[in-house]
């Protein structure tokens, strides 16, 4: 099973043969190796949210009289993604709705998520690019919401703030959405420079290990956790940032291995919390990035892109980084968690339209770099929150009323 198709357990013998020969042939013809996406997880329901439909498999279509759920006047939007302000002139990318195969998504309500919402606390957790996705549900709530003054952050921090937490509070409902800065989920320590104790180790990411805040994590009614980009060689390694279990740095473990432990301390962190027996738990899988011709430090672009792939030719193969989160699903849901990864890797592949790219925030210098990993909102992450909504509906159908 890969993170694009469910693929059934193959009960014939023709089958048995004709389904390998079917993606040896997709192979050789396209420079996209579905070869790369097969997990062995052939009998999970891990990418499957329900039985009749998988929302993550389908297109991207063209609708002219949809621009989005709301607009860049909403007031929980960072500036750099506000790409049109920013001087984007075209608007394109807002008229695209992802459509799964073979059966329909559920239109999003705000009302209706609000109301089964009541009473609750959705939490998001992980990256910027998490950050993107809360604040474009944020958004996509308030349309629902007459008076502004109704939705306010619970502490008094502005939305600028980018350390720590933001909670944002729906008064009327008694509702709390809320994002957690965590880039790698576990605990990053920083060592001072002036400590030359540890050689060329210059920080310590701690494998078994939460964030202090983690305990507000606990007890959400939706919990949403999000991870990857900060997963790679140049952003820990070649930064002298090693791991550590316990109270040992380990400067041989790489970084899949890390990444699994992080996980299984996730794992095993919710499945020992009694305050999650009633919490629906999302792992997001990886959100692609669309730098041509270079990356972030080489200056790739994204310029002038107003339209989705049109194909799967030119995408980039599956991080893999979605492996270990579908068997870490897997785990949590053979010990009767309510746990899905909410997966957005295919449909995100399309999208190199979707991006800031020079139209990132106020002030930048003129060489910044493109802006190919986070995306303009209105526009892509509202796609993933309708695919989070289909999925909470989806859950029970004796919970007609509440998350």
């Amino acid at each position: 099973m890969h993170f694009h198709k469910e693929i059934k357990p193959i009960v014939t013998f023709s089958l048995f043969f004709l389904v390998p020969i079917i993606f040896l042939i997709f192979h050789f013809q396209t420079s996209f190796n579905p070869l790369t996406f097969l997990h062995p997880f052939f009998e999970s329901k891990a990418n499957l949210e329900n039985d009749f439909c998988d929302y993550s498999n389908g297109k991207w279509v063209w609708d002219a009289s949809f621009d989005g759920w709301y607009t860049e006047k909403c007031r929980f939007l960072d500036p750099g993604f506000q790409c049109r302000k920013n001087g984007r002139n075209d608007t394109r990318f807002l008229h695209w709705r992802w459509k799964p195969h073979g059966c329909d998504l559920p239109q999003f309500n705000a009302k209706e998520m609000l109301e089964r919402s009541r009473n609750k606390r959705i939490v998001f957790v992980g990256d910027s690019i998490g950050r993107n996705q809360w604040e474009s549900f944020v958004c996509m709530l308030s349309t629902n919401i007459s008076n502004p003054s109704n939705i306010y952050e619970q502490f008094g921090n502005p939305i600028s703030k980018h350390r720590g937490f933001l909670s944002m509070v729906f008064k009327d409902y008694n509702l709390t959405v809320e994002y957690y800065r965590a880039p790698q989920i576990v605990v990053v320590d920083r060592f001072p420079p002036r400590n030359m104790s540890f050689g060329v180790v210059r920080g310590a990411i701690r494998v078994d290990k939460l964030p202090r805040f983690a305990s507000r994590w606990a007890g959400a009614d939706v919990l949403v956790l999000n991870s990857g980009h900060w997963w790679n060689i140049d952003k820990t390694l070649k930064l002298g940032h090693y791991f550590q279990v316990g109270q040992a740095i380990n400067e041989t473990m790489d970084i899949k291995e890390a990444f699994q432990r992080s996980m299984d301390t996730i794992k095993s962190w919710a499945l020992n919390n009694p305050k999650f027996s009633k919490s629906h738990i999302f792992l997001r899988s990886y959100a692609p990035s669309h730098f041509i011709n270079g990356t972030w430090e080489t200056h790739g672009t994204c310029a002038f892109e107003s339209d989705p792939y049109d194909d799967t030719k030119n995408f980039q193969p599956e991080s893999w980084t979605n492996q270990i989160v579908a068997s870490t699903i897997k785990d949590m849901r053979n010990h009767g968690m309510r746990a899905s990864v909410l997966n957005v890797t295919y449909m995100t592949e399309f999208r190199k339209d979707g991006h800031p790219s020079a139209h990132r925030e106020p002030g930048m210098p003129p060489r910044a770099p493109e802006d190919c990993s986070h995306w303009c909102l209105p526009g892509v992450p509202d796609a993933w929150n309708e695919l989070l909504y289909a999925n909470l509906l989806s859950f029970g159908s004796d919970e007609a009323t509440t998350l």
